[in-house]
This record gives structure tokens, sequence and C-alpha cells, in this order.
């Protein structure tokens, strides 16, 4: 074992690299990768959502950056033109690894140290790196001593690791951000929806946060979801959060990843009840159809008048993604009494340009006006499913801000005969 490595030794020109994102980035090997690439010469590097700031525009002398969008650090890549989109659902992305469809000649992993059973475990991301470590010709650990053993370490016993470089690096952390009024009356008009023995699913962020407050009166919630936060915490310590009801994976939490705080970390270590899988169970259509009660919550950037999702583009740039919306509302709805939340602010912070739309604006359709279940902002809650396109029309009107609703209802005259 080293604390340092000469990557070059390793990596060839052309290769395709991926490493572990978010949270579980392995900082000592990808800083490295950036200060040697001239050495190493030309490659292609996959990454996900990223929290550092390691990549930068100017690292594309030798690196050619790819991801599935515009997440964290990722969207000032991408307004540098550094960076290129691949949309897919979350859901396909283990296969496509697995297929070669992504390719991976190396991978970098984050790992924990040895825990209780004597392994490394994959500590607080599950995500994809499994599936890009048994394609990979070379697999690189990083070992850091920060990071929570979990329960899976068993997921690692078919993977060879070439070469392990210890780290002491403190872990990337995301912490809690403010909730405003606005977010709070969104997580009270979504709150409506969500009842006792609900199994949700929500991402990162202010108002995922806001609606996690609100169900403090709650029995008995489940979780299965994508990823998760410190917000979450706060549930499980009030007994809200027990996971005692699922039909599958009972009383465990389920993720595929941890993006949070130390307070997060530690909770994560040695516990039996986080379930850290990866995108090719908490993504796959086939497992959350089976999750009664199911509530998927996500977010957008716009939603048109008949219920169409844009989560991906704003004003012609790429700051969102796919992800794993269209995999999580499409299983919600398939769930018995499963529901699918969009949550979103009614308008712009300025309150000028109004976030319920009568088109689209960038022409991306995220997920389509077929899969509407339920839409919320801060002015109520417009329910879609089963409803017809004249009547979608009425609701989303209903719940847009009152400055916009006029403007809305003559474009719908305008534009639609239905």
């Amino acid at each position: 074992m080293s604390s340092s490595i000469d990557l070059s030794a390793l990596i060839r020109k052309g290769d395709s690299i991926l490493w572990s994102q978010t949270t579980a980035e392995p900082l000592s090997l990808t800083q490295a990768l950036v200060e040697q690439r001239q050495a190493i010469g030309p490659c292609s590097v996959f990454v996900g959502a990223t929290f550092s700031q390691t990549l930068q525009p100017e690292h594309t002398d030798f690196l050619k950056i790819s991801s599935f969008g515009g997440l964290g650090e990722n969207r000032k890549l991408i307004a540098k033109g550094a960076l290129s989109v691949i949309p897919f659902h979350g859901s396909e992305l283990c296969a496509m690894i697995e297929q070669g469809v992504i390719k991976c000649d190396v991978a970098m992993l984050q790992l924990s140290p040895r825990g209780p059973d004597g392994k490394h475990s994959m500590g607080i991301a599950n995500d994809y790196m499994v599936a890009a470590a048994k394609k990979a010709r070379v697999v690189i650990a990083e070992i850091n001593q920060h990071v929570p053993w979990t329960r899976t370490s068993g997921d690692l016993d078919d993977i060879k690791i070439d070469v392990v470089v210890n780290s002491d690096k403190p872990l990337i952390e995301v912490p809690r951000g403010q909730i405003t009024d606005t977010e709070k009356q969104i997580a009270a008009n979504a709150a409506y929806f969500i009842g006792d023995r609900s199994v949700l699913e929500l991402g990162i962020g202010s108002i995922p946060e806001a609606i996690l407050s609100t169900l403090l009166d709650r029995k008995d919630l489940g979780i299965h979801s994508g990823v998760l936060g410190d917000a979450m915490l706060d549930l499980v310590s009030r007994g809200v959060i027990t996971n005692a009801h699922k039909s599958i994976d009972c009383g465990q939490i389920t993720t595929a990843s941890l993006m949070g705080t130390r307070k997060l970390y530690d909770f994560a270590y040695d516990n039996p009840t986080i379930n850290l899988k990866p995108y090719s169970y908490t993504h796959a259509h086939r497992v959350l159809a089976q999750i009664d009660n199911f509530v998927a919550i996500n977010s957008a950037i716009e939603v048109d008048l008949t219920g169409q999702v844009n989560a991906e583009v704003m004003q012609g740039q790429y700051v969102g993604a796919t992800g794993g919306l269209v995999d999580f509302v499409r299983g919600a709805l398939a769930a018995k009494q499963g529901k699918s939340i969009i949550a979103l602010p009614s308008s712009t912070k300025a309150g000028t340009v109004s976030r319920i739309v009568s088109h689209l604006t960038d022409g991306c359709v995220t997920s389509s006006r077929c899969d509407a279940d339920i839409v919320v902002t801060e002015w109520g809650a417009a329910q879609l499913r089963g409803q017809s396109l004249a009547e979608r029309v009425k609701r989303m009107i209903a719940i847009a801000h009152p400055d916009h609703r006029d403007q809305l209802a003559q474009d719908a005259r305008r534009h639609f005969s239905f």
C-alpha cells in the first residue's frame, strides 16, 4: 500500500475512466489524474453528479468529460463547453456499463477500511461502480479512513482490486439548505398526499427537506430512494421512519448513495437498517412496482399545462438530468396505491417567469403527460391522472402564480383546441 500513485503506469492513452460519484469521489485518485493527465495522454472520463472542484474546464486539454446530467459542479463545466451530456434513465446505467455502451477501462473506487467481517465495503455509495469495476481492466481503490463501513462488502467479492491507495482526506459533505416560506407551503400541499406507512422516494435539496419536516405526525414511513441526505435522520430519531410495513426490504432504508454530512455517515456505520443497493435495484421498475404505498417525490424546472415535465434544460443550458425521475414516476404509478408528486415553485424567485408554462420553453420533455399524476406548487395541487387535457389545463392554471394565470389562460385558448 502507498499514499501516492503514478497513474501513468496504470492508465493507457485513450482509456475510459469511471469513478465513484458525489460524496464518494476518491479525491486522492481524481486529483492525481488531473495532475498527471499530460503524462498519461488523452483519455475519456465519465462522471456522475459532482460536488468537488476536481475537474475544471482547462482539464479538457487531455480529458474528454461526459456525464448523465448537469448536477452539482457539472453545471459549471457544461456552461464552459467542457462536459458532454449523455441522457438516459438511471435504471439503465449498470446495464449500459455491462454492455459496453458506457465504456470502462479503469475504475476508481472509494472504499471503507476493513469492517467487522474483515473486508472493505462500498462505504457511502453503491450506485454503479461495482458494475464498472467488473468490466474494468484496472481497478484502483482509495481506502479512506473516514468512510463508514456499510454492509456492502459482499458486493466486492467478485472484484479484483489491482492497486490500493490509502487516504485520510475529509469526505465531501452536502449540508442541509435553508428552507424558504415558499418551499414550506409547497411541502404542506405535498404532505396531504403522504399517509401513514407510505414509502418515500425523494432527492436532495430544500423542497424534499421541507416535505420531510412536515411529516412528523406520520406513522411507520419507509424509504426507498436513489439518494438520501441528513433530513431523513430527524424522522428516524423520532420514530416516524421505521420501514416496518415495507412490502419489500422490510425494516430497511433502501438507497443507492448517501449525500449528507458526517452525522449521516456515522449513522450508516455497520447499520443493519441501511440497505445500500445499485441503481439496477433502486431504480428498477420490477422492484418499484412491488412497493405498496410508494410515493415518488421529484422536482422539475417547469411543467406544462398538460403535465409534461422538463427537469433538464433551462434557457438553453443543461442544468438538470433525466436521472431517476422517470424510473420513479413510472414505478410509483405501477405500485399498489402508489403516487407520483412533482413539486416545484410556481415561478422563479423574482416572480417574473412562470414555471407552469403553456409549452416547455426548450422543447425538452423529461416525463410525458401520460405519466403525469400530481403536480404541487405553493398555490395548491393539481391531480392530473385520469383527467382530460382540457381539465388538466384548468387545474394547472389554478396552481400557477396569480400574476401569470391570465397569460396562461390566453395561451391555452390560442394554442389548444381540445
